[in-house]
């Protein structure tokens, strides 16, 4: 294995020890109580695919994934394609990495061009500090990146994202308390573009899907933002907090609703033990999930890999196809 190959493995090797630290609770929930149901498992029978489709349901896979994964490992089974238990449970993983492939695209962006990344969630998804952690993640790519404070209605929102902006050492634009949001926005990538920032990452405030007053100053920001530049708005990340499980689901619908969603940042994947969500939203929005939150630090937003993922949750430690 040449140098650059083997750091590319041991980078991986390291990304997944991590991960598998950080998804703690998603495996104590589902990867060791499948591990234990494959271990005491001698034959492929009707009890244990039954234990497996409990399992998926406890850990939030949701009905549509987990009866698609059960009609294709009874199929399976049933061709006499898998003999044995841990021949299920690695086309289980097989499954679960196709299952996921589909949205692991990652963020692109134009370029010689500034481009807007728009941040909308419910209240406490964790967008202000996705949106820092997403500048840092870009300016390590040696992009050039400003930040513009959306979130008028929290005082301490606009406070947390000038101290990231510190942390980062990159330009905030902000105003006072209950300035106009869609404003800030297009200061923002006016300031953007006189100075040829490559990323302007626009904090917006926190809704609820059922108030249909913030949702409509949403489709403002989008509308002002596009009359101001219209290639400018390319990707509008909806973060979704992972410990709200299937709930995830009707927020993002009704989002969908009102602005064209273009990606999910899945936050909070470290404290839920429903990682199962990660598949539920994937079937459900068929929309590309480009960053996962992992932890509090700096770095620990990752751009999303189904591999590693399904490894981390299926307590996969030394594999050779990490």
């Amino acid at each position: 294995m040449d140098n650059v190959a083997d750091q590319t493995f041991e980078g991986k090797r390291g990304l997944l020890a991590r991960l598998k630290d950080r998804l703690a609770r998603t495996r104590q929930g589902f990867s060791e109580n499948i591990s234990a149901l494959f271990l005491g498992a001698k034959v492929i029978d009707e009890t244990l695919l039954e234990a497996i489709e409990t399992l998926l349901i406890q850990s939030d896979f949701g009905m549509p994934v987990t009866l698609e994964i059960m009609a294709s490992l009874t199929q399976q089974v049933q061709r006499r394609d898998l003999s044995d238990p841990e021949a299920v449970k690695q086309a289980l993983r097989k499954h679960l990495i196709g299952l996921l492939s589909a949205a692991a695209r990652p963020l692109t962006l134009q370029e010689d061009q500034t481009q807007v990344i728009l941040m909308v969630g419910v209240n406490g998804a964790g967008k202000t500090t996705t949106a820092g952690k997403l500048a840092h993640y870009y300016k390590a790519q040696n992009r050039s990146v400003m930040l513009a404070a959306g979130d008028t209605f929290r005082a301490a929102a606009v406070e947390q994202l000038k101290a990231w902006g510190l942390r980062n050492e990159i330009e905030v634009i902000a105003q006072h308390t209950g300035a106009d949001s869609a404003s800030v926005i297009f200061d923002g990538l006016a300031a953007a573009k006189s100075r040829k920032v490559d990323v302007l990452i626009a904090d917006t405030a926190g809704r609820l899907q059922n108030k249909k007053n913030l949702m409509q100053e949403l489709e403002k920001i989008v509308r002002v933002v596009r009359r101001q530049d219209e290639n400018a708005l390319k990707n509008v990340l909806l973060v979704i907090d992972a410990t709200t499980g299937q709930n995830a689901i009707v927020q993002a619908k009704s989002f969908l609703e009102s602005v064209a969603v273009t990606g999910i940042v899945l936050t909070k994947l470290d404290g839920t033990a429903k990682g199962g969500v990660v598949f539920a939203l994937t079937e459900a929005l068929g929309l590309p999930i480009h960053f996962v939150g992992v932890g509090e630090q700096l770095d620990d937003l990752k751009p999303f890999d189904p591999e590693l993922f399904v490894s981390a949750i299926l307590d996969e430690a030394d594999h050779a196809h990490v």
